[in-house]
């Protein structure tokens, strides 16, 4: 059927179209199509909280890594963020528990020792 229509038709039923979509959907909608449209536009170093540049040498460092895309950069910072939050929103409920708003070095080691997902750390901050 897509293919009967003339070149005025499917101009006409495009337009309508567009009205449809530019008419307002609610805040929400306006909101979710400010952001993502931030998203797209801002650069990768804008989305990471970490100094991609630092990043990137301390990849170097390996001796193994000669080459890092600014891709695998912007990975290994998201990557790294949220392994901190994680594990210091693991230590904050130990120190809740000690009715303290500040993490200490007690919080970290009790997280780290109660959750397996951290065996790996186990011992690195003696």
């Amino acid at each position: 059927m897509a293919a009967t229509l003339g070149p005025a038709q499917g101009a006409d039923s495009d337009l309508d179209r567009n009205v449809i979509e530019d008419e307002p959907r609610g805040t929400d909608g306006d909101e979710e199509n400010s952001q993502q449209t931030g998203a797209t536009n801002a650069p990768q170093s804008r989305l990471a909280k970490l100094p991609l540049a630092r990043i990137k040498a301390l990849m170097k460092a390996d001796p193994d890594v000669t080459l890092a895309s600014q891709e695998s950069v912007f990975i290994i910072a998201k990557a790294t963020e949220l392994f901190v939050e994680m594990i210091a929103k693991d230590a904050l409920v130990y120190a809740q528990q000690g009715k303290r708003k500040t993490l200490q070095r007690k919080d970290l080691d009790n997280a780290i020792e109660a959750i397996d997902e951290f065996a790996f750390l186990e011992g690195t901050l003696d």
